[in-house]
This record gives C-alpha cells, sequence and structure tokens, in this order.
C-alpha cells in the first residue's frame, strides 16, 4: 500500500500544540476540513464518536484517531508531532506524540485495517519513530516517516 497517497507532505504538521486528547482532535479537524474541504463540525463529531468507543492510542507514544466521514471519497489522513505528549489513554499508558489522523468515506470503510497495517509496518523499521521525534520541520518528519517505505 503506498501511504504517500493517503497522508501527502503538506498534510504533515509539528509543534501542534494542545492540551488534552479533546483539544488534539479539535486540533486535527480544523487541519482536516481546511485539507479535504469537509466541515469541521463533521469531522470532529466522527472523530469523537469513535474516540467514545475506546482509545485510538494504539502504544509507543503513536494514536490513530479514524473515522467515517461523509463526503470523503478517498482515504486521506493527517501526521501530527504534538507539542507535548497527550494522555490518549493508550493501551500501554505511554502518552501520545504522533497522531496519524485517517478519514474514510462509507465506501471505502472496509480500507482502514489495510491503511492502519501498513503504518504499523513502516513504524516497526528500525529508527522510524526516533527519527521521526527528533525531526526538527514537517517535511522531515515526513520523509522519516516514508524512509525506505517498501509498504
Amino acid at each position: 500500500m503506498d501511504l504517500s497517497m493517503i497522508i501527502r507532505p503538506e498534510h504533515t504538521f509539528i509543534g501542534v500544540s494542545v492540551a488534552t486528547k479533546w483539544s488534539g482532535l479539535q486540533n486535527i479537524a480544523e487541519k482536516a476540513a481546511s485539507a479535504f474541504g469537509i466541515e469541521e463540525r463533521k469531522i470532529l463529531q466522527a472523530l469523537e464518536s469513535r474516540e467514545s468507543l475506546g482509545s485510538t492510542g494504539i502504544g509507543n507514544g503513536v494514536a490513530v484517531p479514524h473515522a467515517v466521514v461523509d463526503g470523503m471519497t478517498h482515504p486521506r489522513g493527517l501526521l501530527l508531532r504534538f507539542a507535548r505528549p497527550l494522555d490518549f489513554e493508550a493501551v500501554d499508558d505511554v502518552s501520545t506524540d504522533i497522531a496519524f489522523a485517517l478519514l474514510f468515506g462509507e465506501a471505502n470503510r472496509g480500507e482502514y485495517l489495510n491503511v492502519l497495517a501498513a503504518i504499523a509496518r513502516q513504524l516497526q523499521t528500525p529508527g522510524i519513530l526516533a527519527a521521526m521525534r527528533t525531526a526538527k520541520t514537517a517535511e522531515e518528519l515526513y520523509s522519516d516517516f516514508l524512509a525506505d517505505s517498501r509498504v
């Protein structure tokens, strides 16, 4: 799977300053609305509804907030690094500093697991997460994430 078709360089953000998981979701909704031309309220409501079912914090400081959003025609995403780690209620209780926000249309609902698996495989590449955490710019963060991508 070509993750560069889902998360684009211009949808990568570094130093996102928010205080809580919920304000992080609000920030994600704002950025996604601007990036994808979907109403912010609709995105936020979908993300909050999904998060209320259980944390999307997958561990090791990474979260993957995701939701089905009316109006999305293709799976798309954002990559964010928070200025300060947030309590995302992750399964390992490690605070989250990196988030991959994924939005899908109803027609692509089934693709979520494939995208999540591709992200997980990429993050298992030795040194990827460490490089992402020390990236100085959004461009470097994006490049570090996709380095040696064979997913």
